[in-house]
């Protein structure tokens, strides 16, 4: 069919849909259905059948849900009518109830009192509700979150639209304990002192299944979403060393050069990536190897060797040079883009096409992940996509495929990896509802370190993860702040696709692709060196956190809100973040010789000088450059690794434990045998007061690596 038929056509069909829907009215609240232990259904009308929830992959993890606490009923009503629009929905919200969440939003934090239009989008220009990774999924200081299952561009008010009463406006002028008090000035305009009411706007649906996860704190409702999801991932160890992402163009010498040049400098590496150079077409992708890449096996076994895994850039934008373009061009969308094919990853054949290619050219050679560029949206970024008119065989239209498009794509190379019998950890520029259990990390070409950190504060609410990856910088100062975030972060991340040299021996982009090398570089490499260690550190008490992810749903990085939703000085923070059980982080900015931290109740020990600080105040946190303010809180027995270049060091597991407080809780960590589906050995640590020392117990003897511990240290 010719496409201006086709367009014709479904005109026609739209307009008859809206004259057969029933016009705006007033509907009572659905009867919600408990489907899971603390999960309600609620179904309105007649739902779309391409939804994030009917075209997830994974099964909830059942079993983990019966150990959150029992609630004996729905904490909140949602009603909901249809429009000529589409399908409105309607959730209240209680006087100084706040709104987190949905998905990843890099310029706003908290959510009550702003409109947000969720559209996949690459480089979000403005707080529109643009984002890689929008996902209509929202927590609340009450205690429960609401997911919205749709693959649509939906419209959410986060409060602070009031229908007309007729009655005169209370004054609100003389309120003094109306619960913005604890927040800035700016955002009593929200009214967050009266009852409101979230409303969402779902275009073009006749219906739609809300979904209702109970806490009854909100931690506890952000782990029922993430295990309703299949529990969050739980990457190879490898995955969380350093990352280090090669010059688009380098060829295979280059690459192999690099790798060597990491070694000799004792630079921490475990992964290295190649850029769209080493394809023979990458825009679109033949997903082929370049001719500067001649033995492609004989360089990834040479680079096994010296311990580095080896992770590919590409897009789904299949060129006709590609020896898969045949096999898609019946299973793929009747626009291209960049003249390739757009994959329906919605269909079995086009998952089935792709994964198996990739399984048998890329991972059979030993390639151990991906960075899954382009897949998100160009509203700002040069209108390249597929347009929202386009069709797809699986029945799915434009705006449900830019919904999927990035979380299809993710479950077409995870079966490969499956295949494979591999774990694998990977980059993904688009994710959304229910991303929980895919190895994937987000990242952006927006390059603001303020958002970007707000980024790792707001990604906990949503299922998502996100680096606050690092490429030039204005000075060595930005370049070591910038580092410093990202390795305290979820992908420890340093992307050179730009730049010829690692940015410690040149951190400006133009001087450094002409070569000039900074005079003062080896001790700005010096300097870099000591925070990649400080990742490689951490690593074990990182992994034990992403294992409680996997096992319990529980973000390993949190805003603090998530924590203490009763303290309103955590409300507006959105430039610290928990890391782990344990660790509060409030990174640092170029320009800033100290900043304020607030450290939310108990007592906190300052993890470079031990000293320790009472909580529920505000401090001024100094730190020199080498440093980042990193708080430990008290009663915790933290784990720190002998830091070594990768992971598979066996020095590596040499753990020196630092006790603070008098009374430290007991501590597990988990010896991982890096297997598909690994046999975790639990390791717990656990130190008496009058002990020298603590004392470890294994619930077994596995397979992998065992952890050695050299040296306990008290910090009272």
């Amino acid at each position: 069919m010719h496409r201006r038929g086709f367009l014709a056509i479904t005109a026609s069909a739209a307009a008859l849909g809206q004259e057969d829907r029933p016009s705006a009215q007033n509907v009572a609240p659905s009867q919600p259905r408990e489907i899971l232990p603390g999960i309600w259904k609620f179904r309105f009308g007649d739902p779309e059948k391409i939804t994030p929830a009917n075209t997830h992959r994974y099964p909830a993890a059942s079993s983990a849900l019966q150990n959150l606490p029992a609630v004996p009923a729905c904490p909140v009503s949602v009603s909901g009518h249809a429009t000529p629009r589409g399908y409105n929905l309607g959730i209240p919200l209680e006087p100084n109830e706040l709104v987190y969440g949905l998905g990843l939003m890099l310029q706003s934090f908290m959510q009550r009192g702003l409109k947000k239009q969720l559209r996949v989008n690459a480089d979000p220009a403005m707080d529109s509700g643009d984002s890689h990774a929008p996902v209509p999924f929202y927590v609340t200081t009450r205690g429960y979150g609401v997911l919205v299952d749709t693959a649509r561009y939906i419209t959410v008010y986060c409060g602070n639209k009031r229908k007309k009463t007729g009655r005169p406006e209370t004054d609100l002028s003389n309120a003094a304990n109306d619960g913005w008090n604890g927040l800035p000035d700016a955002y009593a305009r929200f009214r967050l002192g009266e009852p409101s009411e979230v409303l969402i706007e779902v275009p073009r649906a006749a219906g739609v299944d809300v979904y209702v996860f109970a806490g009854p704190s909100m931690r506890e409702a952000v782990q029922r979403y993430n295990l309703f999801s299949g529990g969050g991932v739980l990457p190879p160890r490898w995955g969380l060393g350093v990352w280090y992402r090669g010059k688009s163009d380098f060829s295979q010498q280059d690459v192999l050069q690099l790798a060597s040049e990491f070694r000799e400098r004792a630079i921490p590496c475990d992964v290295i990536g190649l850029e769209p150079g080493w394809q023979s077409h990458s825009y679109s992708c033949s997903f082929q190897w370049d001719k500067k890449f001649p033995d492609p096996a004989g360089m990834i076994g040479s680079l096994d060797r010296e311990h580095f895994r080896v992770n590919l850039w590409e897009h789904a934008f299949t060129h006709p040079t590609s020896p898969i373009h045949k096999a898609l061009s019946q299973h793929s969308g009747d626009f291209e883009v960049w003249g390739g094919l757009v994959p329906d990853f919605l269909t079995k054949q086009a998952r089935q096409s792709f994964a198996d290619f990739h399984w048998q050219d890329h991972l059979a050679l030993g390639v151990a992940g991906y960075k899954l560029d382009e897949c998100d949206n160009s509203d700002f970024t040069g209108n390249w996509s597929y347009p929202e008119m386009s069709s797809f065989p699986s029945g799915a239209d434009g705006e449900q495929m830019h919904c999927l498009f990035g979380l299809r794509y993710q479950d077409t190379l995870q079966s490969a990896f499956e295949k494979a019998g591999k774990r694998t950890y990977g980059l993904c520029r688009s994710s959304g509802a229910l991303a929980a259990p895919s190895p994937y990390v987000l990242y952006s070409d927006l390059y603001d370190h303020r958002q970007f950190v707000r980024g790792v504060v707001n990604m906990g609410f949503s299922g998502l993860l996100w680096t606050p990856e690092v490429r030039h910088a204005a000075s060595t100062e930005d370049l070591i702040r910038r580092l410093q975030s990202t390795v305290l972060s979820p992908m420890a991340l340093i992307n050179g696709w730009y730049i010829k040299m690692p940015p410690w021996k040149q951190a400006d982009r133009q001087a450094n692709n002409l070569g000039q090398v900074a005079p003062d570089w080896e001790r700005v490499e010096a300097q870099c060196r000591e925070v990649l260690e400080l990742r490689m550190r951490l690593i074990p008490y990182l992994h034990a956190a992403f294992v409680r992810y996997h096992r319990e749903g529980m973000p390993p990085f949190r805003a603090l809100v998530m924590d203490h939703p009763d303290d309103p000085a955590t409300f507006a923070v959105d430039d610290q973040y928990l890391m782990g059980e344990s660790l509060l982080v409030a990174p640092m900015f170029a320009g800033q010789a100290s900043r304020s931290v607030y450290l939310p109740r108990g007592d906190w020990f300052d993890f470079w000088t031990g000293r320790k600080h009472c909580g529920k105040q505000r401090i001024e946190a100094r730190a020199p450059l080498g440093q980042v303010p990193l708080f430990v809180k008290s009663g915790t027995l933290l784990p720190l690794a002998r830091p070594t270049l990768h992971v598979e060091d066996p020095a590596s597991r040499q753990l020196t434990v630092h006790a603070y407080g008098s009374q430290p809780a007991r501590t597990v960590l988990y010896e991982d045998d890096g297997s598909a589906r690994p046999a975790l050995v639990s390791v717990a640590l656990s130190w008496k007061m009058g002990q020298d020392k603590g004392t470890v117990n294994r619930s077994s003897s596995g397979p992998g690596s065992t952890y050695e511990f050299v040296q306990w240290k008290r910090f009272a």
